[in-house]
């Protein structure tokens, strides 16, 4: 049974001063229901995306979602976590219900980060890594990918143009994201030096190499494609893969995101499809260098050469396929458990020429990579319009 997004909100990503948690779920999760056109009765199941790892007090969130109407009450909700796919987990576990039978699910992404002490946010996400390895990583989890950018660097030579030319792209697409953390063009020169302004960070990785502490929410309804076919619209999966790798990064070639090339592969011949096929592809750039890798593990480019992408326009928004064409996580903003679904959020939009400044001419399948950890949780959607 092919599942179908019928709806969707999406909230402002950013420092949400007098935000809360709840308001955040409760707020994407009735617009959601609004944009399909449905109800609250209309909802058989509701699975909330919640990383926390201590950025809130509160833990128990799946029943926050509830808040949004009294009519939700005694829906099961459940809430799934798997470190930064988080989103993508609780798309994936939307989508299985729909497979078990549930007409109706709602599907909510939400994370404050903001609000959390700036050590404690380092420690909050090195949780993400693993800890008997990786827990005395100076930098925190900017640490842990600066040692894959200069482990990077020391096999394929210094790539700080391209990881520049990456920022710089994605910065240049947020502008006209009204949902981005970040909406200015930053320019190469200033991606590509240091400055007081954009210093050093974790190896070879500077600020502007590094996604954003952010707060914010996003919302999906999904639904069977026999009643998909009846509403306002219908974006298709034509494929939902996922490959979970090992934590240790010891015990794999970290340079070569297998477990990305794998989801990649499985979803590409699930959905009877080539990359040539794709009109643009929002991937996981928690940093510039696992955007460059990705380019790798995907089939774009062969190991080492990512770069040339970057470098010549490929993956520019005119370029032959658009990355990241919302502004990536680089410039949109990075709150854990809302990134997986923020991406199917704007991903859908693209395809049904709902995405403003962001939107990519003529857009008719879309790719989408979501990441937790090092290449850990590995989750691969592709989406098609049929509504």
């Amino acid at each position: 049974m092919t599942a179908c997004i019928v709806g969707w909100a999406h909230s402002r990503f950013g420092k949400l001063e007098g935000e809360t948690l709840e308001g955040l779920i409760t707020n994407v999760a009735t617009e959601a229901l609004d944009h399909a056109g449905i109800g609250p009765d209309d909802v058989d199941e509701i699975v909330l995306g919640h990383f926390n790892a201590g950025f809130s007090a509160q833990d128990f969130t799946a029943s926050l979602v509830l808040q949004a109407d009294d009519r939700l009450r005694f829906k099961p909700a459940t809430r799934v976590e798997n470190a930064c796919a988080t989103g993508s987990a609780a798309v994936r576990q939307g989508i299985r219900a729909v497979g078990a039978g549930s007409r109706i699910v709602l599907v909510v992404g939400a994370e404050q980060m903001t609000t959390t002490p700036g050590p404690e946010i380092g420690r909050n996400l090195l949780k993400a890594s693993y800890l008997p390895e990786d827990g005395d990583t100076p930098g925190g989890f900017a640490g842990v990918f600066g040692k894959i950018a200069q482990a990077y660097f020391q096999r394929y030579g210094d790539q700080s143009d391209a990881l520049a030319m990456i920022a710089a792209k994605n910065h240049r697409n947020g502008v006209e994201n009204p949902y981005a953390q970040m909406r200015k063009d930053l320019g190469f020169e200033f991606c590509r030096h240091e400055s007081e302004k954009n210093p050093f960070v974790a190896g070879p990785l500077k600020r502007t190499d590094c996604s954003l502490v952010s707060d914010g929410a996003a919302a999906l309804v999904l639904t069977d494609a026999d009643t998909a076919l009846g509403m306002r619209r219908a974006v298709a999966f034509r494929a939902n893969e996922h490959v979970q790798d090992f934590l240790p990064m010891s015990k794999r070639d970290i340079l070569s995101f297998e477990g990305c090339e794998r989801a990649w592969a499985q979803a590409l011949e699930k959905a009877g499809v080539t990359l040539n096929d794709l009109s643009f592809v929002e991937t996981h750039d928690c940093f510039t260098i696992a955007e460059l890798i990705e380019y790798e593990a995907m089939g774009l480019a062969k190991p080492g050469e990512g770069a040339k992408l970057a470098m010549e326009g490929y993956t520019a928004k005119d370029g032959k396929l658009p990355v990241n064409p919302s502004g990536g996580l680089k410039s949109k903003g990075h709150p854990i458990g809302a990134t997986g679904v923020s991406m199917h959020v704007l991903s859908a939009m693209q395809l049904t020429g709902e995405a403003g400044g962001i939107q990519v001419p003529g857009a008719k399948l879309g790719g989408i990579f979501n990441m937790g950890g090092a290449a850990v949780a590995n989750y691969v959607s592709i989406l098609d319009r049929i509504r």
